[in-house]
């Protein structure tokens, strides 16, 4: 029993260590987000200075994995090229290692408990009594993320000394280096930090549980299973992206091989002839000299290295169906590219809006949307309804200029203005999704069933538009006008009926004021939508007539 309390005390210090460093990565974005963001545009103008920001950067945030992923937004928005923004890794990567210096030269040379206990108790108990929106409320996140840190490095300590008494760790150093280096990939790849992984590393050579061989094996697999997150969250439609994750894996496998072969006669460097005689030391020694050297190696290569990324990922996943076929260049081609896209685009969100309100019976043909946009959840819907709006206000403005008839010129300004209103229809829905979870979720009646109606409303509302979009030409602008009658005066009686006493006496203020709000944001979405489809479906007499009919929602 008093093994197994001693290896949850390890595991568990090993868990309020990352949780230490995501308050503090949480708490640092915030206080100073826009800053270090500036500060690394302004300082990857060339590669030498991405790796000089990349390293200061990193060394402050305390998060190679925070600042990874700010460039990988970059990259992806076009402000730094990928070959900046390789050296702004390689940077990072050396900047993370001052965590493993300050846990070595203080964590382990200091007693913790006299900080870490009473910095946490008094920090935790301000943050939790403190508002979010006071401007002490993220230097209190900072300092409970410090403190929780803190107290997983003792757990870490405490944990391995007793386990190195109970178990004897080191019938393990007789194992090839290679089954610690892989350790060291699991390790970080399930733990997502490497400062972690090397914290862990530190207590178990602290405690003499492992060999300082063994544990630079360890550190040497940390370098790659640090990639691992990054790789993650470059999975998308964007190739530079992918480019530059790869890239940042490249380097760091390579790197581990070239030091993995090399690493009898590299520690023996360190204790020997530099005579680093203190093993953490040595570790994290190491650990900054591995980083160093994928700099030297790297950083000569930086451009033939993008040339060769380059070629590796093309922009193979592709949000749009049929602008990506064509040249906006041709204008008959683009126009009847633009008429499909649109109509695509449509009914995706109309698909958002019956997802957002899981109208289960109710549904878009699997055929008019994108294979694999139905296996995403709600807000990633919405973020793949912005990168094809995206994409489509990005070929309507290479189309102009191009269009030299009239007709085909006013057909494309339509077009445009229904992705333009469906857009703002999605908006709407998706600023809604809050408070409809609230009234979904809601153990008062009255707010279950003000959104079990708001469903049926919808439904009633998406059925007979989605006939609209099929039905014969001559009858699309009576049912598209009688529909718009009927959503306004829906509109204007649940408006007089929120606002009629003892509707909802049993509601306070604020939910009051959540319905009211839910109300606004579903019919916005709804006359958006209805203005894209009019848009796309009528003739400009037609449209004309339709744009004089009474407003609401002003």
């Amino acid at each position: 029993m008093a093994i197994s309390i001693e290896i949850w005390k390890l595991i568990a210090g090993i868990v309020i260590f990352i949780m230490g460093m995501r308050f503090l990565e949480e708490a640092l974005k915030q206080i100073a987000g826009r800053p270090f963001k500036l500060f690394l545009r302004k300082h990857t103008t060339n590669k030498v200075k991405g790796i000089l920001g990349g390293a200061v950067v990193t060394g402050i945030l305390q998060s190679s994995s925070v600042v990874n992923i700010m460039v990988l937004a970059f990259v992806g928005a076009g402000v730094i090229s990928m070959q900046n923004a390789l050296a702004l890794m390689l940077g990072s990567n050396l900047g993370t290692t001052l965590t493993s210096w300050l846990i070595a030269t203080i964590g382990f040379k200091i007693n913790i408990e006299s900080l870490a206990f009473p910095l946490t108790g008094i920090a935790g108990l301000a943050w939790s009594l403190t508002s979010s929106n006071s401007r002490f409320y993220q230097w209190l996140h900072f300092l409970l993320g410090f403190g929780l840190l803190l107290i997983g490095l003792q757990f870490m300590k405490e944990g391995a000394t007793e386990t190195v008494k109970q178990i004897d760790l080191t019938q393990f150093n007789q194992y090839p280096a290679i089954i610690f280096l892989l350790c060291g990939v699991i390790i970080t790849s399930l733990v997502q930090s490497s400062s972690a992984t090397v914290a862990l590393v530190l207590s178990a050579i602290y405690t003499g549980g492992i060999t300082l061989y063994a544990g630079c094996a360890i550190v040497l697999g940390a370098e790659i299973g640090t990639t691992i997150k990054l790789l993650i969250a470059a999975q998308g439609k964007m190739a530079d992206k992918k480019r530059v994750a790869f890239g940042n894996f490249l380097f760091n496998t390579l790197t581990t091989i070239v030091v993995f072969f090399m690493l009898t006669p590299f520690l023996w460097f360190i204790t020997e002839t530099i005579g680093i005689k203190d093993n953490l030391i040595a570790l994290v020694f190491f650990q900054s000299t591995v980083n160093i050297i994928s700099i030297i190696l790297f950083f000569p290569l930086l451009n033939i290295f993008g040339n060769f990324l380059q070629k590796r990922f093309t922009e193979n996943e592709k949000e749009t169906r049929f602008l990506h076929l064509v040249k906006p260049t041709d204008q008959e081609l683009a126009l009847q590219a633009m008429e499909k896209e649109v109509i695509h685009f449509i009914y995706h969100v109309i698909d958002f809006f019956i997802d957002a309100l899981e109208l289960k019976e109710l549904s878009v043909e699997g055929n008019l949307i994108n294979h694999h946009y139905n296996t995403k959840g709600t807000l990633d819907k919405y973020e793949f309804i912005k990168e094809l709006h995206g994409d489509i206000h990005g070929f309507y403005l290479k189309m102009q200029g191009n269009n030299s008839d009239s007709e085909n010129v006013l057909r494309t300004e339509s077009l445009i203005s229904a992705v333009r209103n469906a857009m703002y229809g999605a908006k709407s829905m998706k600023d809604g999704l809050q408070d409809a979870l609230l009234l979904r979720n809601s153990s008062n009646e009255s707010k279950f069933r003000y959104y079990k109606a708001s469903q049926g409303r919808m439904k009633g509302f998406l059925e007979p538009l989605l006939r609209i979009m099929i039905a014969p030409d001559d009858k699309r602008a009576e049912l598209l006008e009688r529909l718009y009658y009927s959503v306004a005066e829906q509109y204007t009686n649940s408006v007089r009926l929120l606002y009629k006493e003892h509707t909802y006496s049993n509601l306070n203020e604020s939910e009051i004021t959540t319905i009211i709000n839910y109300n606004r944001e579903l019919y916005t979405a709804k006359k958006s939508i209805l203005l894209a489809v009019k848009d796309f479906l009528l003739g400009s007499e037609a449209a004309a007539r339709f744009n004089d009919l009474p407003g609401f929602i002003r």
